[in-house]
């Protein structure tokens, strides 16, 4: 773990890095549409690219893994809901199909924190999620 994975903002140092999974209601194999998945990643990607840093992402059939480095100011609650609600109101309007279910994503979702593992450890993991 290098220096340049620490975070500066001000008067604050901080290295948050959480690993979130979560589902589409109903574990509903969204991602095997590639233009879901395309269109899901390229979404994440802008809702974060102000103040969240994505070390890994990855989509599996029916799940979605993120490694994201965050800022002190957000809670993982905070990240799940811009996340969550960011790509379920666009993914519902560009693809009729995911319009039929209640909502797109499932209420629970699973963070952890890296703790003392490396950036680079936790980004091959995710990545070999989509791998099996």
């Amino acid at each position: 773990m290098g220096m340049e994975d620490f975070r500066r903002i001000k008067t604050t140092v901080s290295l948050l890095n959480y690993h979130f999974v979560f589902c589409p209601r109903y574990r509903r194999k969204i991602f095997l549409n590639e233009q879901v998945d395309l269109c899901f990643k390229k979404l994440v990607q802008q809702i974060c690219e102000k103040n969240v840093k994505i070390v890994a992402m990855e989509t599996d059939r029916d799940h979605c893994h993120l490694f994201l480095n965050v800022p002190p100011t957000y809670s993982p609650a905070d990240v799940m809901v811009k996340v969550k609600g960011g790509t379920s109101k666009i993914l519902r309007e560009k693809f009729p199909h995911l319009k039929r279910m209640p909502s797109l994503w499932a209420r629970s979702y699973f963070v952890s924190t890296a703790g003392n593992v490396s950036s680079q450890t936790m980004k091959r993991y995710v990545e070999m999620q989509g791998k099996r």
